[in-house]
């Protein structure tokens, strides 16, 4: 009887163990957590412009964190692969292939410059990948793999022109870094101001990086304008700035009108721009109560200190109208979120924002601001709606604009611009 009573027990133990496992395996989803979904940040954290890229950088992460905060997408933890372009037209790309095929990640968030992105196109598009862009940018350009977030030339130069002409006046001078982005948006410059009935009176280009700017504040006296348009980027911008208003040549005289400075510029090359003038899509100071929220939580996370800037609130809305498309899509599926990210609208904090599904470009808000004693720039004006983005503006045909890419291409020695110290690499 006691040899009956053991083995019944040890069969009902063995049939309890089996449902436990069963149990267990077949609800194994419920014990584990779902797989993360990868997403890639390509920008420069070494190098020559990762002061400049950080902004982009803080913004992605931003709002990555504030996705996972909220439960993540689809029950899934978006997780952050990172990669450093350092800088390099040659390691961007190879940083985008690591990504994408041994680090498997969903989609890149990456670069700044055109240069860095028409590498790292070139890698998306042989991938069948997809490419986030958010930095304004020259525009001539567009791809079924990259969804481009930033301003283009008729999203922020043209109405500024119109701007400068009713208000500041008609003799313009243009002084620009020496690459693609000054040398486009000129072209764009020169043939709207002929057609408002002004004049570009002179056009310099000093060399990326580049400290020698006498004869250029030589040929503004010459020249005497009555605007300065001004594209240059980096670190040339302080010699600029300090020989023109040694030069006697300040915003009282001759006003500055920047596309390529905004509040968190100003502040890292320590810049005196009171009483000059900028347009961007974005400015810290603009009044709309999702931008105060915005400008609290960048504080919140990263400083006190920190400037809320164009660049980082364009890298920011990228992440959320992705995270919009996977959500509709039901999958971060790179082939069904390039579908669905076209259909995809928010209020951003700068305004409405909605993809264009023509162009891969998106309708943006442009306002036009007035550099303060603290150098934070007061919203002085802003376009009633958001403007359709033109990647290829009218005025020439597409083959036209790409003969012209072409030959500036070749010019710079199969680069996109020169450089006064060592090429990037």
């Amino acid at each position: 009887m006691l040899i009956k009573r053991l083995l019944q027990t040890v069969i009902t133990a063995t049939i309890l163990i089996g449902i436990i496992v069963a149990f267990v395996l077949l609800s194994k989803s419920a014990w584990y957590p779902k797989p993360p979904i990868k997403v890639g940040i390509l920008y420069s954290t070494t190098g020559a412009l990762a002061i400049t890229e950080q902004s982009l950088l803080d913004g992605t992460i931003l709002a990555i964190e504030e996705i996972n905060a909220q439960g993540g997408l689809l029950g899934r933890k978006v997780e952050i692969v990172f990669g450093d372009g350092r800088a390099s037209n040659d390691i961007f790309p190879k940083e985008a292939i690591r990504l994408i095929k041994d680090e498997k990640v969903n989609v890149l968030f990456a670069c700044f410059t055109t240069s860095f992105r028409k590498r790292v196109k070139d890698v998306v598009e042989k991938e069948n990948h997809l490419l986030i862009y958010p930095v304004l940018y020259e525009g001539l350009e567009q791809s079924p793999n990259v969804t481009y977030i930033g301003a283009v030339p008729n999203q922020q130069i043209i109405p500024a022109i119109k701007w400068a002409m009713d208000h500041l006046g008609k003799r313009f001078y243009l002084v620009s870094s020496d690459y693609i982005w000054p040398h486009i948006v000129n072209e764009i410059i020169k043939a709207e101001v002929a057609n408002l009935g002004g004049q570009v009176v002179g056009e310099s280009y000093i060399p990326l990086d580049g400290t020698q700017v006498e004869p250029i504040i030589r040929d503004i006296r010459a020249k005497n304008p009555q605007v300065i348009l001004h594209t240059i980027v980096g670190t040339s911008n302080k010699p600029f700035f300090e020989a023109l208003h040694q030069a006697g040549m300040t915003s009282q005289k001759i006003p500055v009108f920047t596309f390529s400075i905004g509040e968190s510029q100003a502040k890292i090359y320590k810049l005196d721009l009171a009483g000059d003038y900028a347009a961007w899509s974005y400015f810290q100071n603009a009044v709309d109560p999702n931008n105060q929220d915005f400008v609290a939580r960048i504080k919140k996370r990263f400083g006190r200190d920190h400037e809320a800037n164009d660049f980082m609130e364009s890298a920011y809305i990228g992440v959320k109208l992705w995270a919009q498309a996977v959500l509709a899509a039901g999958t971060p599926d790179v082939t069904a979120v390039r579908d669905t990210i076209l259909h995809q609208s928010l209020h951003s904090p700068g305004g409405a924002i909605y993809i264009d599904p023509i162009t891969r470009h998106t309708w943006k808000i442009v306002r036009i601001g007035k550099f303060m004693d603290n150098n934070q720039i007061k919203v002085i004006w802003r376009s009633v709606k958001p403007i359709q983005p033109e990647p290829y503006p009218p005025f020439k045909s597409k083959l036209e604009w790409n003969r012209l890419l072409q030959h500036l291409y070749d010019r710079w020695g199969n680069q996109w611009g020169t450089y006064q110290n060592k090429k990037p690499s």
